[in-house]
């Protein structure tokens, strides 16, 4: 990682300083995501698909009832697997158990609370998140660019004014990173139910989590001659 320092071509006329840039900056979550599980278990292979694809049609079509609520909707994994009986020999088979990921990404968090409670009190559903996060293209990125630049300006004009001096030129400006860093995760919420609630329960209350966004620049100045 580069240092600030100062750094002299042959003459005195064009000393340079070099400086790093940093910046943060918290914002509000633009995207939640969800992860949503659909299973079912038989002792019939095809019963057991049969009951599988129903519950993944169920969730698939509560989840796009939402509407533009929902930016995202995929299909992630697919098992069905056979659990060979216990004892005696041969391929015996005791049951059959599947399994359908669902990922969904959501805009409203309002909406968020109400889809993961109603997900949940599906049959052999699990679901999983919220994640929140920021768009790859969210504004708060450029936001926090700017700052990281203006933060390496402020920071060479401190060391110009310490010898006496001011800056002169910028010879180069390179961007070093800007990331989303991730907030401590907690495990997210996790939600299942065996069988369908006798009365609906309420939608849950979801506080969106800040995010941090930060940037780093280094940039190179020439400052004019001082005289020490």
């Amino acid at each position: 990682m580069p240092t600030d320092g100062f750094t002299t071509e042959p003459g005195p006329q064009s000393p340079r300083v070099t400086v790093r840039g940093e910046a943060r900056l918290e914002v509000d979550p633009e995207l939640a995501r969800i992860g949503v599980t659909v299973g079912a278990r038989g002792t019939d292979r095809d019963n057991t698909l049969r009951d599988l694809t129903r519950r993944n049609t169920e969730a698939l079509e509560l989840i796009k009832s939402y509407g533009d609520a929902v930016e995202r909707l995929e299909t992630g994994a697919f098992t069905l697997t056979p659990e060979p009986a216990r004892h005696g020999r041969g391929e015996r088979v005791r049951a059959y158990s599947g399994r359908v990921h669902l990922t969904a990404e959501l805009t409203d968090f309002t909406a968020l609370g109400e889809l993961a409670t109603r997900l949940a009190e599906h049959e052999l559903t699990r679901v999983d998140g919220p994640w929140w996060t920021l768009r790859p293209d969210s504004p708060a990125y450029a936001r926090v660019r700017r700052l990281a630049v203006r933060a390496a300006v402020q920071r060479a004009r401190e060391y110009a004014e310490a010898l006496g001096t001011t800056l002169d030129a910028l010879l180069e400006l390179s961007d070093t990173g800007t990331d989303l860093i991730p907030p401590p995760q907690a495990g997210g919420l996790r939600m299942a139910f065996a069988a369908e609630a006798v009365e609906p329960t309420p939608p849950l209350t979801l506080e969106p989590q800040l995010q941090t966004a930060s940037a780093e620049v280094t940039a190179r100045f020439t400052l004019h001659p001082p005289t020490l």
